[in-house]
């Protein structure tokens, strides 16, 4: 990714950031429903991706692909769209650093003089995780989360279509956001110029972990959710809901060692 020129202008907070992404996800809504819906808009995009997809780690996947193109096709290329008032921002390739899909391997021609340092290696450590070197593969809420979200798909199918209420569908709908927002976040970096943009991309993970878990708590008592099942989608998700807050923390905290 090229961040040529983007170090010149003001740092954006997560704030400025937030507000960005909001009015980002606004201009493609109508794109993001006409892409994630039958024609007749009658079939739950979870649905479809478990019809389309060799299996429910295939159909999050997917899910989580198909996100980041929708919002990497509304980040500007051109220097002239960013702007937050009198200021300007340059990026001829924002949105994704090494890959379209932030969870891909890092590839890098072994002629590149960063091999040479072995600069490979560091993504395959947890040390870097939290870095412009690391992998996505090794950060553990993400993980947790997509885990959660394969196990949730394997759990939906079993619900009859008929009792497959709205609820249902904007559970699952908000469990598959969580990794793809993580992900999102994630691709942006970690280092001082893009970080605020990480974390607002991260908050919007905990937003839909809170939506998630709202909706689980009112679909307690249906009939095709027993007591058991129900305590264990609901601690696991309590779990990652707040590690999703203390990841955001910690980015938090970089943030601002960042000006002391």
């Amino acid at each position: 990714m090229s961040l040529d020129g983007f170090d010149e202008g003001p740092i954006w907070n997560e704030h400025q950031w937030e507000s960005h992404l909001d009015e980002i996800e606004k201009r493609s809504e109508q794109l993001r429903r006409f892409i994630t819906s039958d024609p007749k808009g009658n079939t739950p995009r979870w649905i479809t991706l478990l019809q389309e997809s060799l299996d429910e780690l295939d159909a999050v996947e997917a899910f989580i692909e198909e996100e980041l193109l929708l919002d990497e096709a509304y980040f500007p290329e051109d220097e002239d769209d960013w702007e937050d008032d009198e200021d300007e921002f340059e990026d001829d390739d924002f949105f994704f650093r090494n890959s379209i899909y932030p969870f891909d391997s890092y590839e890098e021609d072994e002629d590149d003089d960063d091999f040479d340092y072995g600069e490979d290696w560091k993504e395959l450590s947890d040390d870097f995780t939290l870095s412009d070197y690391g992998s996505i593969e090794n950060l553990e809420v993400y993980k947790d989360a997509r885990s959660y979200a394969v196990d949730v798909l394997k759990w939906a199918e079993n619900i009859p279509s008929h009792l497959q209420t709205k609820q249902v569908h904007e559970f699952i709908i908000n469990v598959l956001k969580i990794s793809a927002k993580l992900a999102g976040g994630y691709s942006f970096g970690f280092e001082q110029d893009v970080l605020g943009g990480n974390i607002a991309y991260t908050k919007k993970a905990l937003y839909s972990a809170n939506n998630a878990l709202n909706y689980l708590q009112h679909m307690k008592k249906e009939p095709f959710i027993v007591p058991s099942i129900y305590a264990k989608l609901h601690g696991r998700l309590f779990e990652i809901r707040n590690d999703i807050g203390v990841y955001v923390q910690e980015m938090r905290d970089r943030f601002q060692l960042g000006f002391e």
